[in-house]
């Protein structure tokens, strides 16, 4: 009898991007072209940090944002009324982003003439974690009212980053959030990453985070 044929799609599509990825990543860093992955929960205060972001970097960097959602167009609009250029990806109900994907958002926001491109992907803190995106650097939010174990739930998410943002502090008042026994926590699964507390409400930490943005942006471009 005739062996049945086993093919490990999953294993398969996850190569096939890995190496996608890799040479967008490679196209990006010859057109000096820095792009941010911007990876949490729903929630957790993406596009307010993004926007707090771009106002204190506008004079320095060209930049330009990719809005992933499952549907709407209310983050990119938000983005634009700021006046920065920004373009909406619409995900087909898939709750994350692929090296394709972001190829695809970098001609549409045309990132030829940009120097950051900032990707706020979909809120989630299982699936993009899974994908490499291509991009230069991957940030992670974790936020105050999520509550502080979340890295030992999520390990995947933040093994994966290169900074992780402990976002809403001007929350922790009225939450029980630890924030050694969260930095404990993220430093088991990643002991390289950048561990930066903000509010972008108050500005707490946002010129350490920016100061750490900007000396990425200019090792890349420099690279």
């Amino acid at each position: 009898m005739e062996a049945v044929k086993i093919i490990k799609l999953k294993e398969s599509i996850l190569e096939n991007n890995d190496a996608d990825a890799d040479a967008l990543r490679a196209e990006l860093r010859k057109r000096k072209i820095f792009t941010l992955n911007v990876m949490s929960s729903p929630g957790s205060g993406k596009t307010t940090l993004i926007l707090a972001t771009i106002k204190r970097l506008k004079e320095r960097y060209r930049i330009g944002v990719m809005e992933a959602d499952i549907d709407s167009a209310v983050d990119a609009q938000a983005v634009l009324d700021a006046g920065t250029r920004a373009v909406q990806l619409h995900t087909g109900g898939m709750c994350h982003l692929d090296a394709q994907m972001t190829r695809q958002g970098l001609s549409a926001v045309d990132a030829s003439s940009l120097d950051l491109v900032i990707l706020e992907n979909v809120g989630n803190l299982v699936c993009p974690a899974e994908f490499d995106t291509g991009c230069s650097r991957n940030a992670v939010l974790l936020s105050v009212p999520e509550g502080d174990d979340k890295p030992r739930k999520y390990p995947l998410m933040f093994e994966k980053a290169d900074v992780v943002l402990i976002t809403k502090t001007d929350a922790a008042p009225a939450f029980d959030f630890d924030m050694e026994r969260a930095e404990e926590w993220i430093r088991r699964r990643n002991e390289r990453c950048r561990i930066i507390p903000v509010s972008a409400k108050t500005g707490t930490g946002m010129d350490e985070w920016c100061a750490y943005l900007s000396g990425e942006v200019d090792r890349w471009q420099s690279g």
